[in-house]
C-alpha cells in the first residue's frame, strides 16, 4: 500500500515533523533524496545542499552493498557481511578508489568549485527519500559529525524498523514518518517514484537557491 503519493508530497509531511529547528543546513542524499529535502528547505528556511554519497559494492555482484562512502568522511564498510563473504577490508579497496573517484566527480557535477555550507555548530538535517540498508546515510551521518555540528538529524519518510533503530546511533534525532513491517523496497510505498537525474538534482538545487521556478 501507498504511504506518498510522490517525494514532494513526503518532504511536506516531513517538513511538518522537523519544525522546530531553528534555520538548519539540510543535507540532501542525491538523487532521490533531494527532492524529499526541498518542501522541507522551503518550510523551515534551511540552507539546502547536497551531501554525495556512493555505495560500495561486493566485486562479484556491485549491486550488492558492503559499504559506502560520503564526501568529507571515510569509507564505512559492513564488517560482518564482508566477513561472511571471505574478504577482508583490503579486498575492496580498489572499488574503495573508483567510488571515490566517482564521487569526486558528482561533487563537481552538483556543486561545480562551491564548498560545503559551514556546518561547525549548526543545525543539520541530513535527508533522504528511504532508509533500506541503511549504508550510504550511516556513511553520510559520520562524515557530517566530523564536522561537528551543534545538532545532527537523519530524517526520512520511511524506513525498514531495524535500519531505523540501527541508525540511531548515529545521530542525535532520527525522524521517520512511517516504519511498515512489510518493508522490502523505499519506492513501494511511493505512488511515484521517479528515477532522478542529475539535471533534476541541479533543477531541485536551483529552486531551493531561488533561482528557478
Amino acid at each position: 500500500m501507498d504511504v506518498f503519493a510522490d517525494r514532494a508530497e513526503a518532504g511536506e509531511l516531513l517538513a511538518e515533523r522537523l519544525r522546530d529547528l531553528h534555520d538548519p543546513v539540510i543535507l540532501a542524499l542525491p538523487r532521490g533524496g533531494v527532492a524529499v529535502a526541498l518542501p522541507v528547505a522551503r518550510r523551515l528556511g534551511g540552507v539546502l545542499d547536497v551531501l554525495v554519497t556512493r555505495k560500495i559494492g561486493y566485486p562479484p555482484m556491485p549491486e550488492l552493498g558492503v559499504g559506502a562512502i560520503a564526501e568529507g568522511g571515510e569509507p564505512v564498510l559492513d564488517l560482518p557481511l564482508l566477513a561472511r563473504l571471505g574478504l577482508q577490508p583490503s579486498s575492496v579497496a580498489g572499488v574503495v578508489e573508483d567510488e571515490r573517484r566517482e564521487l569526486d566527480r558528482r561533487v563537481r557535477v552538483y556543486r561545480g568549485d562551491r564548498p560545503l555550507p559551514e556546518l561547525a555548530g549548526r543545525e543539520v538535517v541530513v535527508v533522504d527519500d528511504g532508509l533500506a540498508t541503511g549504508g550510504t546515510a550511516r556513511a553520510a551521518l559520520r562524515a557530517v559529525r566530523r564536522a561537528k555540528p551543534a545538532t545532527l538529524t537523519l530524517a526520512v519518510p520511511v524506513g525498514a524498523r531495524e535500519t531505523v533503530r540501527a541508525l540511531r546511533e548515529e545521530a542525535d534525532d532520527v525522524v521517520v514518518l512511517a516504519m511498515p513491517p512489510d518493508f522490502h523496497a523505499v519506492g513501494q510505498w511511493y505512488a511515484h517514484f521517479d528515477q532522478l537525474s542529475d539535471a533534476d538534482v541541479l533543477d531541485l538545487l536551483a529552486q531551493g537557491r531561488g533561482e528557478a521556478s
